[in-house]
C-alpha cells in the first residue's frame, strides 16, 4: 500500500516481473487466465509459478469462466478471482460465481457501456467492483482511459463496497485520476511495460512514485 492506496499490478506473466511488482511496492499480483489476452498464461504457467511467487496476493483474472474454471483457479492458489463479463450476462451465471468462491473473494468487472451502471442486482453478490474502460470489441486492456466521473459516482453511491479504478492508468496520469476519482485501489497493466506482458521497472518505479506525490502533495 502507498499512502492508502492499494496497488494491482496486472498482466504479469513471468516471476521475474511479479518480483519487479512486489519490490515496487503491489499489495496485489494479477495473471490473465484467458486465452485471447496478449498477456494470458495457462492455468498451468500459473500453478508452476505460484510456490515461486513472492508472498503477495494472487488475483487470477478471466472472461465469462464457469464455476468449475472459477475453483480451478483456487485450487491453483489464487487469492481472488477478477472476473469480466458482458453487462447482459444473467444474474444466475454471477450468483454461480459467488457462491463458487464466495462474494468475499469475488471481483465483478462488469463491461459496461457509457450510459449504463452497475446493475443493482449484482451489489450483494461481490465485495469488491472493477471498473473498465469500455470497448465494444475488447475485456480491458486497451491501455484507454475510462470514465472517471463515473466511477467515482459509484464508489460514493455504495461506500460499504470496493472500488478498483482500471483502464489506462501509467506514471503520467495516475495523479490525476487519483484527484478526479478518489479512487483507494488502482489496477495497472499497459501503463508500466516495456511490451505486453512485460512489465518496466522504471515505469512502475514511476507509478509508485506519482502515487505518493499525489497522495502527499
Amino acid at each position: 500500500m502507498i499512502d492508502g492506496i492499494r496497488i494491482k499490478v496486472c498482466g504479469l506473466t513471468s516471476l521475474i516481473d511479479a518480483e519487479l511488482a512486489d519490490r515496487c511496492g503491489a499489495d496485489f499480483l494479477g495473471f490473465i487466465l484467458y486465452s485471447k489476452s496478449p498477456r494470458q498464461v495457462s492455468l498451468e504457467q500459473f500453478r508452476a509459478m505460484q510456490p515461486k511467487l513472492p508472498p503477495r496476493k494472487k488475483v487470477a483474472v478471466s472472461v465469462t469462466p464457469t464455476a468449475d474454471e472459477l475453483r480451478a483457479f483456487a485450487d491453483a492458489g489464487a487469492d481472488y478471482f477478477q472476473v469480466h463479463f458482458p453487462a447482459a450476462t444473467p444474474v444466475k451465471t454471477v450468483q454461480a460465481w459467488s457462491k463458487a468462491v464466495t462474494p468475499g473473494r469475488l471481483w465483478l468487472a462488469p463491461k459496461l457501456p457509457p450510459a449504463e451502471d452497475v446493475p443493482e442486482a449484482l451489489l450483494p453478490l461481490a465485495g469488491t467492483f472493477l471498473l473498465d474502460t469500455f470497448h465494444a470489441d475488447k475485456f480491458g486492456g486497451t491501455g484507454e482511459t475510462g470514465d472517471w466521473a463515473k466511477f467515482a459516482r459509484h464508489q460514493q453511491a455504495h461506500p460499504k463496497r470496493t472500488w478498483i479504478l482500471s483502464g489506462g492508468l501509467n506514471p503520467a496520469n495516475i495523479a490525476g485520476a487519483l484527484r478526479a476519482t478518489g479512487a483507494k485501489f488502482v489496477d495497472v497493466n499497459s501503463g508500466v511495460e516495456a511490451a505486453p506482458g512485460i512489465k518496466d521497472l522504471e515505469k512502475l518505479k514511476s507509478f509508485v512514485v506519482a502515487v505518493h506525490q499525489a497522495r502527499t502533495a
